[in-house]
């Protein structure tokens, strides 16, 4: 009499099971596959457009390339300015990485692991820098890059206010991650005798990795599709960035509307590739930091 009971509810508990493991909100579901389509349109057609000519454009814009023709692609890429412009792009997006990674963590490590009265205030201080928009200061940026420090028209001219305007987001991100790194650790390595500074280098930092990795995957394509201190303060042609190189293709060819998207498309592969490639480092990242 008792196992007839249990006979019968193991059934519905294996039913259960199934329901929580294999199930899911279809509206979940489908909001995604919508902001999945609405981001990847854009880009895939632009990708697809450069394959065709500015004749099948203009008959069929919505349609697929007929022919499909590589000249667009083969063009951009045997033309020496747009290798110059990836040049100048690469250096200052790796100078302006280095700068936010090096500087940010060594600003958040006192603010996540010391204790002094100002601490919480000058947090505030990060905090509020995420509210100050780069344009309201492009004059003064303007003067004092290219004036008073002459660095107008070199990389670490844009490098510089661009990892200022990162490191707000950079300190933010890596202040929790910092905290949440179990004191023991710190207390452990006191008692065999090493300073702060030598806890900070030996062990902190190694086990801080994913959370420098994340903002260093944000501050490198934060750069790398950056416009506007770029045309603020490169004016040569030689030293011009990627976007910029993109809105010039685009002035000097206005009727070469494949070309066009061809240029873009290649301008925009290389961040893309690289955020997909440190995708899972930077979700990694960001968790260290919520739980923190």
């Amino acid at each position: 009499m008792s196992a007839a009971p249990a006979t019968t509810r193991a059934p519905v508990a294996r039913r259960g099971r199934r329901t929580v493991q294999g199930g899911g909100n279809p509206l979940v579901y489908g909001i995604a596959l919508a902001v999945v389509a609405v981001t990847l349109t854009p880009v895939l057609y632009g990708v697809i457009s450069g394959f065709r000519t500015n004749t099948d454009l203009s008959r069929n814009p919505s349609g697929w390339p007929s022919p499909w023709v590589l000249s667009n692609y083969t063009g951009v890429l045997t033309d020496g300015r747009f290798w110059q412009y990836a040049l100048n792009s690469t250096m200052v997006a790796v100078i302006t990485t280095a700068i936010v990674v090096v500087a940010g963590v060594m600003a958040a490590y006192p603010l996540a692991r010391y204790q002094f009265r100002l601490r919480e205030p000058l947090y505030m201080v990060f905090v509020l820098g995420l509210l100050f928009p780069a344009a309201v200061a492009v004059i003064p940026l303007f003067i004092m890059i290219t004036n008073d420090l002459g660095l107008g028209n070199t990389w670490w001219g844009v490098a510089l206010p661009q990892a200022a305007f990162a490191l707000p987001t950079t300190i933010v991100i890596l202040r929790p991650f910092l905290m949440a790194l179990p004191t023991e650790l710190e207390e452990a390595a006191m008692l065999d005798g090493a300073s702060r500074i030598g806890f900070f280098w030996r062990i902190l930092l190694p086990l801080s990795g994913p959370g420098m990795v994340t903002v260093g995957v944000l501050a490198f394509v934060g750069s790398w599709n950056a416009y506007l201190l770029p045309l603020l303060l490169l004016r040569e042609d030689g030293m011009k960035t990627l976007p910029l190189g993109v809105a010039d293709f685009s002035t000097r060819y206005a009727a070469d509307i494949a070309g066009i998207f061809a240029y873009t498309s290649l301008a925009m592969i290389p961040a893309l590739v690289f955020f997909l490639a440190m995708q899972r480092r930077i979700v990694n990242g960001l968790q260290g930091a919520v739980k923190g």
